[in-house]
């Protein structure tokens, strides 16, 4: 997977810029690569946990504030491209990234105009 290109798209960012804490939000990563792969994980940042714990508590919700849980979830310490796209090389480095990321279907041709331009491998570009 490191020699294939990415392309990371972070759902925060299309929040409106003074909306969110970048250290206390969660948030979801996708992670496409060039091979039209298609990965997800959810971030949250350690002070998020602690104050969804305070919210469930007042809420009522997840036994009042008693645990806490979510799918593809990754505790980071602020939510930030630049602090991803660090996680990300990591894990990859590591080896670690398709332990942490889950596998979604792969991106159809149709939704190549949500990407930049020859982003894909094609037969085409193999040649």
């Amino acid at each position: 997977m490191n020699y294939l290109k990415r392309y990371v798209w972070i759902e925060a960012e299309e929040w409106l810029e003074d909306s969110w804490d970048c250290n206390n939000c969660n948030t979801d990563v996708i992670v496409v690569y060039s091979d039209r792969s298609k990965w997800i994980a959810s971030f949250f940042t350690y002070l998020n946990i602690e104050t969804l714990r305070q919210k469930n508590i007042q809420t009522g919700e997840c036994m009042n504030g008693s645990y806490f849980w979510s799918s593809d979830m990754v505790l980071i310490d602020v939510i930030s491209r630049e602090r991803i796209e660090q996680l990300i090389e990591h894990l990859i480095e590591h080896d670690n990234f398709q332990s942490v990321f889950n596998r979604y279907p792969d991106v159809d041709v149709e939704e190549d105009e949500h990407y930049p331009v020859g982003f894909f491998i094609t037969e085409e570009s193999l040649r």
